[in-house]
């Protein structure tokens, strides 16, 4: 790989676990070639986020799908939340599920790796400052959404909530204003938006945030997910799919770990179940009060 001081992606990478450390290679029909040259099967190769960033940003609503899903009020700017580093998964890897969490919900999503250091960089160039992109799952557990004040940390900021992968495409290699997104829960399409539902496209959202914070080489930004975001289970096969940018694929695990303790609780709340199952705020309310979950 190139000096962190700027990341240039001429091919198609991906980053694997070798004899417990990381280390890059790209795929060649069912080998992977290691940085090395070392060679290991691609049926074996147990993969990690193709990724090294500092700091990873996420945004809130951007699909038209989702605002309408909700019957929000249209945000007249996005606004955004961090995730870090340690949410970081990989392809194949399996995704926790705490014992007692309820709403463990998939988000879709692609992903921008920044390749030149932004600050304050015109939205007309910003796209020439990426480095690449890749499939993303902005995994959040809802059953903490009461906590944090909408910092999303307890419900998006857990280890193993953001799987990348399975590839880093360069950005000469993909259009970010012309794509499909797909996401799969065990073989189903679950949601499907094209990059023309955003509303904030990719440029938009990279100037707003170098604005303000210096985006360094290797920064993930999170561009948002389209309607239908729902609870998984143990044992789903989940998969994130972006033309182009190949296929992301998960399996939820049973994790047997009781996150009682000091802090905030796993709860049911309103906002759980107007987030998570995309039940009207009023009924979601008159829910609780009346101690009604759904099944």
């Amino acid at each position: 790989m190139p000096p962190i001081s700027e990341l240039v992606l001429t091919e198609r990478c991906v980053r694997v676990e070798v004899d417990g450390e990381p280390r890059w290679g790209r795929r060649e029909g069912d080998t992977i070639v290691l940085d090395d040259r070392r060679e290991i099967a691609e049926t074996d190769a147990l993969y990690l986020a193709p990724v090294e960033p500092t700091k990873i940003f996420a945004v809130h609503l951007t699909y038209r799908s989702r605002v309408e899903e909700y019957a929000a009020r249209t945000p007249p700017e996005p606004s955004y939340f961090v995730k870090p580093p340690t949410t970081l998964n990989g392809h194949r890897r399996p995704i926790r599920m705490a014992k007692g969490a309820r709403f463990l919900n998939y988000e879709g999503e692609l992903a921008v790796v920044v390749g030149r250091r932004m600050k304050g960089v015109a939205i007309d160039d910003v796209l020439s400052y990426v480095a690449g992109y890749t499939c993303a799952n902005d995994v959040g557990m809802h059953d903490f959404r009461h906590a944090d004040r909408g910092a999303m940390l307890r419900v998006k900021g857990q280890d193993g909530f953001l799987p990348l992968g399975p590839e880093l495409v360069p950005a000469a290699e993909f259009d970010p204003t012309a794509y499909t997104l797909r996401t799969y829960v065990n073989g189903d399409v679950v949601q499907e938006a094209t990059a023309g539902d955003l509303m904030f496209g990719v440029a938009y959202q990279l100037a707003d945030l170098c604005r303000v914070i210096t985006l360094e080489p290797g920064d993930v930004l999170l561009t948002g997910t389209p309607a239908n975001s729902r609870p998984m289970r143990a044992g789903d096969v989940v998969e994130v799919e972006i033309t182009g940018l190949g296929r992301l694929t998960n399996t939820i695990e049973e994790w047997d770990v009781d996150l009682a303790g000091p802090g905030e609780q796993l709860q049911v709340s309103a906002q759980t179940l107007h987030v998570a199952l995309a039940i009207p705020e009023d009924e979601a309310e008159r829910m609780v009060a009346e101690g009604r979950m759904p099944g």
